[in-house]
């Protein structure tokens, strides 16, 4: 399938945080993705953009970390890109390892009709990957942060990421997302932002 890949669009675009869970996300290879997320997330509840939040079997795999789950919005609510806060749904429990597969988060992803979605979390060579192909048929333009994604094991991830690559998704990184989201210099949005990638480890 071919898809025409573009600068990410602010009116265009929704985050999509997959599956990054207290107990599996302590065995993954690094943490470097965390604060990664937690700068997306605010970027996207600054921009009024919208988030959404998968958790696989939290009853044994833990609720979503807490330094992303701080950062939502109550269980429930619904943001649309008019409100000043994180436009986030709380997490969205799943059994399906494809985000696209479960008829609640696919159902929250078509009422909020983004056409462009940057895609998070782990594991990248399961959960993300497959979510990342469903969305790619379902003709969504997806954006994959590289340094936003995690495995336990660099190898997988590394695959995940050519995989994803060859089928048409966009493999880019955070600060690359936070910066094509507000455009140009100048603007509280910008500052906003900037701010954010300071908070950027330099490696992991």
């Amino acid at each position: 399938m071919s898809h025409q890949l573009e600068l990410l669009c602010r009116d265009e675009a929704a985050l999509l945080v997959i599956d990054v869970q207290e107990r599996i996300n302590a065995v993954m290879a690094s943490q470097g993705h965390v604060p990664r997320i937690a700068a997306l997330v605010t970027a996207f509840g600054s921009l009024g953009r919208p988030v959404l939040v998968s958790e696989q079997y939290p009853k044994g795999l833990g609720a979503t970390v807490a330094g992303l789950r701080d950062l939502l919005e109550p269980p429930g609510q619904v943001a649309g890109a008019e409100s000043p806060s994180p436009s986030s749904i709380a997490p969205l429990v799943k059994d399906t390892f494809s985000c696209v597969r479960d008829a609640g988060i696919l159902g929250a992803l078509r009422e909020l009709a983004p056409r462009q979605v940057v895609v998070t979390g782990i594991e990248a060579h399961v959960c993300v990957v497959s979510t990342v192909l469903d969305l790619l048929r379902a003709s969504y333009e997806v954006h994959v942060p590289h340094d936003a994604v995690c495995s336990r094991r660099p190898a997988d991830r590394d695959w995940a990421l050519h995989r994803m690559s060859a089928a048409g998704a966009a493999i880019t990184t955070t600060e690359s997302v936070l910066f094509e989201l507000v455009e140009r210099c100048g603007t509280d949005d910008f500052r906003t932002v900037a701010g954010l990638v300071k908070t950027i480890p330099v490696e992991g």
